[in-house]
């Protein structure tokens, strides 16, 4: 299940984030993790063991044991309800693009730069996807 958090019913984000990667590899291997995680959150949700909404003050073993594992240490647990918002991840070549309603991106934005992608976010309200 996917949760769309909105602060407003007239208004999104339409945020638009892409890393672009050095290389095919990274994109890809980045691209699988991202899918990963938010399998597992999507899946905790399920369970009731993420409540969108409540911030969590610390991981589960599993979580950190995935997170740790996949060289994600700079997301924090607070942050980790974000892969269960409703949000797109697409890979071509090597780049990775992520597009939601929300403006709250900082998970997926340090899994980039952890990874070493050049980062490029913006709002379709005001430059629009060719």
């Amino acid at each position: 299940m996917k949760v769309w958090i909105g602060h407003g019913s007239e208004h999104s984000a339409r945020l638009v984030m892409i890393g672009t990667f050095k290389d095919v590899s990274t994109a890809r291997s980045t691209k699988d993790v991202l899918d990963e995680v938010t399998d597992t959150v999507e899946a905790a949700v399920e369970r009731g063991d993420i409540v969108v909404g409540q911030p969590r003050d610390r991981f589960d073993e599993g979580m950190y044991e995935l997170l740790s594992g996949s060289g994600m240490t700079a997301i924090g647990p607070d942050e980790i309800e974000q892969f269960a918002y409703d949000v797109s991840v697409d890979a071509s070549g090597n780049t990775i693009t992520v597009r939601t309603n929300e403006i709250d991106v900082s998970a997926f934005l340090k899994v980039f730069i952890e990874r070493g992608a050049k980062v490029e976010v913006f709002s379709t309200h005001d430059y629009p996807e060719e």
